[in-house]
This record gives structure tokens, sequence and C-alpha cells, in this order.
């Protein structure tokens, strides 16, 4: 079976929830514990490959190191509304949405578009507009900021 950027990412959000309920002290330990974790539960998630074991572990440990960071960012893009408000799945998928766009090639299109399917897939369909509305709104940031 081949592995996609869609099923490591699915992964990632696997991890970063998990992660989000129970904090790690140490993210290595943490993404070695949760890939035997997966591979219980999913037979791909036992041998990935390379590469997209590689790109879930970039997005989990980039978004958990840079957590306060992105939290922050995340904050002023809810106006007026608590981030622990949020579910901890539309988290996750936020958190990892954020590191996307300012660490990855990969298109803010693309990553929205992802990010809204992970949310539907993991969460409900109702948090696919909150999802859109908030990276949508980050990507613009993030683009004012280069014309600049």
């Amino acid at each position: 079976m081949t592995v996609t950027r869609r099923q490591a990412r699915e992964w990632a959000v696997q991890m970063l929830t998990a992660a989000d309920l129970n904090p790690p002290e140490d993210v290595g330990s943490f993404i070695a514990s949760e890939w035997e974790q997966l591979a219980s539960e999913d037979e791909s998630a036992g041998n990935p490959g390379k590469k997209m074991k590689a790109f879930t572990e970039e997005r989990v440990s980039g978004v958990l190191l840079g957590i306060a960071g992105i939290d922050e960012a995340l904050g002023r893009l809810l106006e007026n509304w608590d981030i622990y408000r949020l579910g901890t799945v539309e988290r996750a998928v936020l958190r990892m949405g954020i590191w996307e766009m300012g660490h990855t090639d990969v298109p803010h299109p693309v990553i929205i578009n992802e990010a809204v399917d992970l949310s539907n897939w993991f969460s409900s369909p109702s948090s696919r507009s909150i999802v859109n509305g908030i990276l949508d709104k980050y990507s613009k940031t993030l683009t004012a900021g280069n014309r600049s």
C-alpha cells in the first residue's frame, strides 16, 4: 500500500490530538510511542515508508516545539474566542495548518483544503467552516506580510 501525504497528515492530527490531551515532556519519545500505538490500530502506520514517516514527524515535532508561537497566532485569529473553546481536533488541525504555512513550500490553498478535509473527517462537517475561515485569514496575513 502506498502511503499518501493525506494519510501522513491524518497520523499527524492523531498524534497532535493525543499531545494536546496529554502534553509530552519529550517530543521524540512521544512520537515513537505514538507510532507504536498507531501501528497497533492501522497496518499502514506500521510501515509508513521513510518519506511519509519524516513528513508526519516534521509536522508533529514542528507544532509541538513551536506551540507557544502557533497558539499566539491562533489566538489573534480567533478574536474574542479562547483557543481552548475550540474542539481538540480543530485545535490540532489549525495548529498544523498554521505551522505548515510558515514552514513548508506547500501552497496555502492545498494546506487549507487538507485541513478542511481532516477536520470534517475527524470532527464534524460544521468544523469545516471554522477551519477554512481561520486558515484563510492566516494565509492572507502571511501574504500581506510578504508584500511589505
